[in-house]
């Protein structure tokens, strides 16, 4: 359940990480922002996290879910930190990889009206997902802190 909950949170930060210092950058001068962005992802980009731990944070979730089905209400915590797991790549798998096509594979003689719009869509709407990862991060921080009570008694 520890594991489940550090894993939540190292997505959080990761993607509020994007928000704060990588969507700036990309968007500072379209189209050379995009350029150079382009050019330092050529060996590897966020996706590359994304791609291996979130399905690692729904696994471990999934595992926190079975632990804690006897626990009464406290699988319902479980569940919903799962849910927004799967909810989190669900939006970003529709939403995002479209965006990402544009920002970063699609032909960067694309009218720049086309990219600025998908850059501020991209921009926008991390702070949603960055709010489903932080959702996801207290639900399993509160089953790992409700487990540990009963554990211990504390």
């Amino acid at each position: 359940m520890g594991l489940s909950a550090a894993t939540a949170a190292g997505i959080l930060f990761v993607n509020l990480y994007n928000s704060l210092v990588d969507a700036p950058n990309w968007g500072a001068d379209i189209p050379n922002s995009l350029v150079a962005a382009r050019h330092y992802f050529t060996v590897a980009n966020p996706g590359n996290f994304f791609r291996i731990i979130s399905p690692v944070n729904q696994v471990l979730a999934l595992i926190t879910v079975i632990l804690c089905w006897k626990s009464g209400n406290l699988r319902y915590i479980a569940l919903g930190s799962l849910v927004l797991a799967v909810l989190a790549d669900v939006f970003t798998f529709g939403y995002f990889y479209p965006r990402n096509e544009i920002l970063f594979v699609a032909p960067i003689e694309t009218t720049a009206n086309v990219v600025q719009l998908a850059w501020q869509e991209w921009s926008t709407m991390n702070w949603l997902r960055s709010t489903l990862c932080a959702t996801n991060a207290v639900l399993a921080f509160m089953v790992l802190i409700a487990t540990s009570k009963k554990t211990t008694g504390y």
